[in-house]
């Protein structure tokens, strides 16, 4: 298995998914969770029966570099 396999093999029963403090409450949001070696689990607050897309820790940093950078 890669990186990638072992993210979509755990199980998300039970983990704590957290709304960005700037959502205001509103139901347009991602909300994040925290999995094992700093990668996360991304999912839709309106669909959260919908599976969670999973990046490693590795791609989560990049992702918050282009948006801190701007570039997203």
């Amino acid at each position: 298995m890669n990186a990638k396999d072992d993210l979509y093999a755990i199980d998300l029963t039970g983990v704590e998914w957290h709304k960005s403090p700037f959502s205001n409450g509103g139901e347009n949001c991602v909300e994040v969770a925290q999995l094992p070696g700093g990668a996360v689990a991304l999912r839709d607050s309106k669909n959260p029966h919908r599976e969670a897309l999973r990046y490693t820790a590795e791609e989560w940093a990049a992702f918050r570099k282009g948006i801190i950078d701007g570039a997203l």
